[in-house]
This record gives C-alpha cells, structure tokens and sequence, in this order.
C-alpha cells in the first residue's frame, strides 16, 4: 500500500483479515512453535516464534511501511532493540558520536555496557555542526547517534546536515525517533540510515505494553541485526506485537491531539512567575523551532519546564499534580509527569548529560486541554503557596 497515505497504512498493513473466518482483525499467534511438513517443511518460513511469528511480522510490516524503511525488526524493549543494532555493528574500539542530552538508558547502555567490551564513545552538541564533524573525525568511528526532539530538552538536531556529515566518514547514522514518532517525522527520508523506537511509547500509546524496534533501509544490514535479534533471543512476544499493532491504527489522530494539548500547555506556561524556561519546540521562541517546522509535521506531545525554586519547587510540582501522574515513561493517551533527575536520567547525574535538577518533563495526554491547563495552574498555585 505504498501509494495510500499515512493514516491508511497505519490501520491497514500487515493486517489483512483472516481468510479462513473473515475476522477483520488478524489472530493473534499465541505459540511457541510451529508444525513442520516433515523435516524442514516450514509453513510461511516459521519453525520457531524466537525466530518468527506472524503477529510479530505483521507488526514489523507496518513498522517498515510507516517509517519507509525496507525492513523493520521488534524487540521486547527499546533498549534491547538499541543493543541488537549495536551488537550488529559495533567490534571493540569503534567509536560512537552521540548527542551530549541523549536519554539515560541510551547513554548507560553504550557507555557502560558496550564501553566495557572496548566500544568508545563521544557526547557533543548535535547543533555545532563543526563539533560533531572533529567528533566524528576520530578513528574507528562507526555510528552517528541522534535523538530527536531530545529527552527531556526538546532540542531538535538537523537529521539531513548531520546524515550528511556521518556519511562523509562511513558512519551508521541512527534516528531515535520515538519522541516525534513516524507520524510526525520521517528520519529515513531525511537521509538517516536507521530508526529506532522504544514501542512503548507513541506507537502503542495506551501505557500496556513494553517494545522496541529497530528500522533499517538497508537489507544488508537488516540481516546483520535480525541475526543478533535471534541468536540474542529479545524479541517482541505475540500478545505484545499485537497489543503494539492496535495501538499503531490511531497514532495519527492520537499525535494530533498530543500536539495540540502540549502547545496549549507550553504556552499557557510561558511567562509564569514561577517558570524560568519552557521546552517546546512548537513555541516561536524555541532555538529549534523553525528547523522543527521543517522536518516534522507538528511539533509533538514533550514538554519541559525549568522552575525558578530550583530542585525543591520542581519536585513539589511534579507532586502536586493530579491529572498529570508522576510516573515513568511517556507517549501515553494519559499525561504523566516525571522529575529527569531522579528518574529517567538518574543514570548520568555527575556527566556532562545530567539534567538540571529544576526541569521537569511532561508526557502531555489526550484528555481534554482545558484540564490539563487548570491541572498545571493549581500545582504551581500549591508550590506558591509553600514559598
């Protein structure tokens, strides 16, 4: 369905009704294992669900067709993705160029678990383009990490001029494009080599299931990856593939009101007497802003905020919330509210990636704007009402 539009492949690909029953929606594959006509005799290629299983293919069909990659991979987390796609193309004393606010997970993953076995690696700021072409000069340099609105600053990185940059040495470049999701951002066409996704997030939307996917335009190595994928065993189980599939036909609609609520949010919170900065790229004074009307078609549902009371007043607010649920994670239809320092990146307090203790992250939902809105103004009058 290649000449159908977005929201028409999301609800459509891959999920192509049961021919013996009709059933519009495709059963979900709930075996370990697959009958065999003697010896090798595989029915649809599948001997083993480690190695296939038709709901996780029709995930990774869509996966493929939303992102425009040839082929797509799922993993049972977004970091067992990310390591999969590391362990293809990564030998002890490469290089790794990253951006110096990638998130936590991503950092620790490559920094201490990869760097144990002799894989090094280099933050620098992704927007000075003559910083990452010196990071990128080193020897053995062979992934160029980009993240997209980053986590949790929103700041938004030019995919095509650092694609460009990567290519001129020979390096991967990567897309971690979970923030902005398929929906609103096309890292492939912008000249990436690969996108990665945590699942969990956007693309399953409803907080119920954990995954993560790797999409790759590159047959060569797509085999590399889906041979890690198999022979390291973290692949996405049927009910999860499918859970992740449903979530997928409303994403569209879904980051629509994500956006919406989110550029209310940021902008009823611009000029309050107890903020000290918004992060949204949506807002006209956002460094990123014009780069991200570029490469995204809208601005998506992340937010940030610095609050004037430093660490005490940021976590006051993160508690004082109450449509907004502290939580970890985010890119659910409910809103959550998370404090960076303690939470999702307490993995690089003391390195150049640590996040200031006075920002907090928000995940804004679909709920109704007006809500979230008076939501946030009656946290902040609480903390006001501590000082």
């Amino acid at each position: 369905m290649t000449d159908h539009g977005f929201s028409t492949r999301a609800i459509h690909v891959g999920q192509e009704f049961d021919p013996t029953t009709g059933a519009i929606i495709p059963p979900i594959y709930q075996t370990s294992t697959f009958v065999q006509d003697g010896v090798g005799g595989l029915r649809g290629g599948y001997e083993y669900s480690r190695g296939g299983n038709p709901t996780r293919t029709s995930l990774e069909t869509l996966l493929a067709s939303l992102e425009g990659g040839k082929r797509a991979l799922s993993f049972s987390s977004g970091l067992a993705a990310e390591d999969a796609l590391l362990r293809a193309v990564l030998q002890p004393g490469d290089h790794v160029v990253l951006g110096n606010d990638v998130y936590g997970g991503t950092h620790r993953l490559i920094n201490r678990v990869h760097g144990a076995w002799g894989v090094r690696n280099t933050t620098v700021d992704l927007g000075d383009l003559s910083a990452v072409r010196e990071a990128l000069a080193v020897d053995g340099t062979r992934i160029l990490w980009i993240e997209t609105p980053s986590n949790p600053l929103m700041k938004i990185s030019d995919v095509a001029a650092l694609a460009e940059l990567g290519h001129e040495v020979g390096a991967i470049v990567v897309v971690d494009n979970t923030f902005a999701s398929p929906a609103l951002q096309q890292p492939l066409a912008l000249g990436a080599d690969v996108v990665v996704h945590s699942t969990t997030k956007y693309l399953g939307g409803h907080s119920d299931v954990v995954g993560g996917a790797v999409v790759i335009d590159d047959d060569e190595l797509a085999d590399k990856v889906q041979f890690v994928q198999f022979a390291a065993g973290a692949v996405s189980g049927p009910m999860d593939a499918w859970l992740t599939t449903r979530g997928i036909k409303t994403l569209a609609v879904r980051m629509q009101r994500h956006s919406a609520n989110a550029q209310a949010v940021a902008e009823r919170l611009v000029g309050h007497p107890a903020i000290q900065a918004v992060y949204y790229p949506g807002l006209a004074h956002h460094p990123g802003h014009e780069l991200a009307a570029r490469q995204m078609s809208g601005f998506g549902g992340m937010l940030s905020v610095a609050l004037v009371g430093g660490a005490e007043a940021a976590k006051a607010f993160a508690e004082a919330t109450e449509v907004f649920q502290l939580a970890e994670s985010l890119g659910g239809v409910e809103s959550l509210i998370g404090y960076p320092s303690e939470m999702t990146h307490a993995s690089v307090r003391g390195t150049e990636l640590e996040v200031p203790d006075n920002v907090i992250r928000l995940s804004v939902g679909i709920e109704d704007a007006a809500d979230l809105i008076a939501d946030v103004e009656q946290a902040l009058e609480k903390i006001a009402g501590r000082a």
